[in-house]
C-alpha cells in the first residue's frame, strides 16, 4: 500500500510540474519544441510559422485559432519521433514533393505510438499523414486536401498507414490525394465516418486483416473502396457513389462481411473477384452501369437479402458453372419477370442474371422497351427449357418480389458524369 500511495504521488508531482509554453507570431516554434519537457503543452498563437519541426518528446503541441506552418515546399512540415504526441488545431501545409522521401504534412516516425492527430488542416502537402509503425494512434477530424493540380500518379496519400496495429482514422475529411485512405500491412483500425472523394481510391486496402469500415462516404473517385489482400474484415453502413469505376473492390478477400451499404451511381457497383467465404448482405446496389461483376473463381460466399434496383446491368459474371445466390432468403431484382402464386414474397421461378433475353438487352439496349411483350417472354421461356441456349449465370432460387430499402429512389441520377 505504501509503495501505491508512493507511485500516485510521483504521477501526482509530475503532472502538477507540466508546463504550457506559449509561442508568438514574431516567435519560432522550434526553440519551445526544444524547451518543453516531457508531458508539456505548446500552444501556438494565431499567425504564420515556417516550419520542418522536429518533436522528439511527449507533448501536446495546439493551435490558438489556428495559426499556419508551412514546410517551405521541402521535407516534412512536421515530424514525430516520440511516443504519446498530440497535435491539434493547426493549419499544416507545404510539405515537399520527395515521393522517395514520402514528405508529408505531418509524418509519424516508427515508435510514434498512441499519437493523437486532431482538428488540423493538412493542406498542400504531398502526403497529408504518413504513419509508419506506430500503434493506436488516433487521427480525428481533420480536413486533407493535396496537391490538386498534380496528376494522380504525382500526388501522395491523403493518410498512409504501414504496418501499423489498433489505428482509429475517424471523422476526417480528404480529398485530392492518390488514394485517400492507403493501408498496408495494418490490422484492427476503425475507420468511421470518413468522407473521401476527388482522388483514385477512396480507400485502399493492402495485406490487411481484422478492420472495420464504417459509416464512410467514397464518391466521385475513380474506386470508392478496394479491399485487396484481405481477410476478417466488416465493411458496414457505407456509401460508395458516382465513382467513374467501382464502387466497392473485393479482390482475394476471404471471412467478410460486407452488409448494409449503399452502392450507386458507378460503372461496376461491386467489383468481385477471387472472393470466398464472404458474406453480402442488405446492401442495396443502385442505378449502377454494372450491378455487379463476378470473375476469377469467386463462390462459396452467401449472398442474402441485398436488393439490385435500376442497374443497367443486374450482374456480369465470367464463370464455368451456376452461381448460386440467396438460398436461404433471396434477394430482390427489379428486372425480376416471375410471379408468386402462394403470396409468401417470394418468385415461383427462379432468377437468372444472364438469360437469354439478359444478353439480347445488353447487346441490344433498345431492346428493354419489348420486356413485357408476349414474344419476349417466350424467348425467356424458351432458354429455360433448353439448356444448350443458355450460359452459366448468377441464379436466385428465392427471389425476393420487394425490396427491403425504401431509399432508392433517392439515389437515381447521383453518377459519375461518364456513367450518365
Amino acid at each position: 500500500m505504501k509503495r501505491l500511495l508512493a507511485l500516485l504521488t510521483l504521477a501526482a508531482g509530475c503532472a502538477a510540474q507540466a508546463a504550457t509554453w506559449t509561442v508568438r507570431p514574431s516567435e519560432a516554434i522550434q526553440p519551445a519544441i526544444d524547451r518543453a519537457a516531457a508531458g508539456d503543452v505548446v500552444e501556438v498563437q494565431r499567425g504564420q510559422y515556417a516550419g520542418n519541426l522536429r518533436i522528439t518528446k511527449p507533448l501536446t503541441l495546439r493551435g490558438l485559432q489556428r495559426p499556419t506552418i508551412s514546410g517551405g515546399m521541402r521535407g516534412d512540415t512536421i515530424r514525430v519521433q516520440a511516443p504519446d504526441v498530440t497535435i491539434e488545431g493547426l493549419i499544416v501545409r507545404d510539405s515537399g514533393d520527395s515521393l522517395l522521401a514520402q514528405n508529408a504534412g505531418i509524418y509519424l516516425a516508427p515508435g510514434s505510438h498512441r499519437a493523437v492527430v486532431r482538428r488540423n488542416d493538412l493542406v498542400y502537402n504531398l502526403f497529408g499523414l504518413w504513419i509508419e509503425k506506430a500503434n493506436d494512434v488516433r487521427i480525428e477530424h481533420n480536413l486533407i486536401v493535396g496537391k490538386r493540380e498534380y496528376g494522380s500518379s504525382q500526388r501522395g496519400n491523403g493518410v498512409q498507414l504501414y504496418n501499423t496495429t489498433g489505428a482509429q482514422i475517424i471523422g476526417n475529411h480528404i480529398s485530392f490525394v492518390r488514394d485517400a485512405l492507403y493501408v498496408d500491412v495494418s490490422h484492427n483500425a476503425v475507420f468511421r465516418k470518413n468522407r473521401l472523394h476527388h482522388s483514385r481510391y477512396g480507400t485502399h486496402y493492402m495485406n490487411s486483416y481484422h478492420n472495420l469500415w464504417e459509416d464512410n462516404d467514397s464518391y466521385m473517385n475513380r474506386g470508392g473502396l478496394a479491399l485487396m489482400e484481405v481477410r476478417d474484415q466488416v465493411v458496414r453502413n457505407n456509401r460508395a457513389w458516382a465513382n467513374s469505376d467501382h464502387g466497392i473492390m473485393l479482390r482475394t478477400l476471404q471471412d467478410s462481411v460486407i452488409e448494409n451499404n449503399v452502392v450507386a451511381g458507378n460503372a461496376r457497383g461491386f467489383f468481385i473477384y477471387d472472393v470466398e467465404y464472404a458474406t453480402l448482405k442488405g446492401n442495396l446496389v443502385v442505378d449502377n452501369r454494372v450491378g455487379v461483376h463476378l470473375a476469377a473463381g469467386s463462390t462459396r460466399n452467401r449472398v442474402e437479402g441485398n436488393d439490385f434496383v435500376g442497374n443497367r446491368e443486374q450482374v456480369r459474371y465470367v464463370g464455368a458453372r451456376d452461381e448460386t445466390w440467396g438460398a436461404e432468403s433471396g434477394n430482390h431484382w427489379d428486372n425480376y419477370l416471375g410471379w408468386d402464386r402462394d403470396g409468401d414474397g417470394r418468385g415461383d421461378v427462379r432468377y437468372e442474371a444472364n438469360d437469354m433475353v439478359d444478353r439480347l438487352v445488353f447487346q441490344h439496349p433498345s431492346a428493354r422497351l419489348l420486356m413485357a411483350s408476349p414474344a419476349v417472354q417466350a424467348l425467356r421461356l424458351v432458354g429455360q427449357q433448353f439448356p444448350v441456349l443458355r450460359v452459366p449465370s448468377v441464379v436466385d432460387p428465392k427471389p425476393r418480389m420487394r425490396p427491403a430499402h425504401t431509399t432508392a429512389k433517392e439515389w437515381n441520377a447521383k453518377r459519375y458524369p461518364s456513367a450518365q
